[in-house]
C-alpha cells in the first residue's frame, strides 16, 4: 500500500476533502473513471493528454490508498489492470459537480472560451 513520505498534518475537514479530491489531477481523474465506468491506465492516460506517467501512477496510488479508486489486476499477459470507483469515490460526484457549476456561474472570465465542459462533466 502507498504511504506518504511526510505525514499529513489536516486541521478541519474541508483540508481533508481538498487533500482526498483536490488538486490538479484528481478531480479530473475521477471524472474520467465515472465517466467510463472501468477504464484501463493507457486508456485514462490518453483522457489526460498532460499528465506525465510518474504523476498519474502517483495519483492513482494515493487515491487507492485513500479508498476513492479500486484496481483490478487480472493475471494474464500481456498484463491487464482495471480502474473504477470505489462508492466513496462516487460519494465526490456531487461535490465536484457543484463545484463545476460555481466555476460556470462566477467566473470572470469568457464562459464559453475558457470554461467550457469537458466532456466528462456533461454526462452527470
Amino acid at each position: 500500500m502507498y504511504e506518504h513520505k511526510l505525514e499529513k498534518e489536516i486541521w478541519c475537514p474541508i483540508e481533508y476533502g481538498l487533500d482526498v479530491f483536490g488538486g490538479k489531477w484528481k478531480s479530473r481523474i475521477i471524472c474520467v473513471i465515472a465517466a467510463n465506468g472501468i477504464i484501463r491506465y493507457n486508456a485514462l492516460r490518453r483522457e489526460l493528454t498532460n499528465v506525465t506517467d510518474a504523476v498519474l501512477a502517483a495519483m492513482l496510488k494515493e487515491m487507492i490508498s485513500d479508498g476513492l479508486i479500486n484496481r483490478k489486476q487480472y493475471n494474464e499477459m500481456p498484463p491487464k489492470v482495471e480502474y473504477s470507483l470505489t462508492e466513496k469515490g462516487d460519494s465526490v460526484l456531487p461535490i465536484l459537480q457543484y463545484i463545476c457549476q460555481w466555476s460556470k456561474n462566477y467566473t470572470e472570465v469568457d464562459k464559453e472560451k475558457i470554461l467550457s465542459s469537458c466532456k466528462t462533466c456533461s454526462q452527470f
